[in-house]
């Protein structure tokens, strides 16, 4: 069952972010040209485990499978700060206290292409999944993520993502 948001508008930027138009989310997600913007948080306990979300079978991207903790796409005029709280508060229902930015990247497929702003927080729960976005959530230690790149669980994007989180990560402690 696709996703009931298919005619949400989304801004079109070039690889700076700037943005230099529009297009319905049906557009942008088949037509790689149209670079868009969305934004993961990465959610940590305090023992430094991470938090991953399994896609509902609703989704209309790799339904099923273990993702970032929280991933969404910014609304017209939105700070990816702004849409980091929002999607927070949606998908997992907290609303982050200290909201750390890590990095940015361009994601390409042969779906789509995504200029991704990522944050890192702490946060121990309790979560109130959004069942329409999520089926379940926990949290994971680094061995078992590591465990798992190689196979098909995860999001393709996630592993993809992942060993530049594991970078910053060395260089950054996650926020308390």
């Amino acid at each position: 069952m696709p996703e009931s948001n298919a005619g949400e508008i989304f801004e079109v930027v070039d690889e700076t972010g700037r943005v230099i138009g529009t297009a319905p989310r049906s557009r942008c997600h088949g037509d790689p040209s149209l670079l868009h913007q969305s934004i993961h948080v990465f959610v940590f306990d305090r023992a430094g485990r991470l938090f991953l979300q399994k896609r509902s079978m609703r989704k209309d991207t790799q339904p099923g499978k273990w993702d970032t903790s929280v991933g969404g796409h910014m609304a017209p005029g939105e700070t990816p700060p702004e849409s980091a709280r929002r999607e927070c508060a949606e998908e997992l229902g907290f609303e982050p206290v200290r909201l750390t930015f890590a990095y940015q990247y361009i994601w390409r497929s042969k779906f789509e292409s995504e200029l991704i702003r990522s944050f890192v927080v702490t946060h121990e729960g309790p979560f109130k999944l959004e069942p329409d976005e999520i089926s379940e959530g926990r949290f994971w230690t680094r061995e078992e993520i590591e465990a798992n790149l190689a196979t098909e669980i995860l999001t393709p994007q996630f592993r993809h993502e992942y060993p530049r989180l594991r970078e910053w990560l060395r260089d950054h402690s996650a926020p308390a």
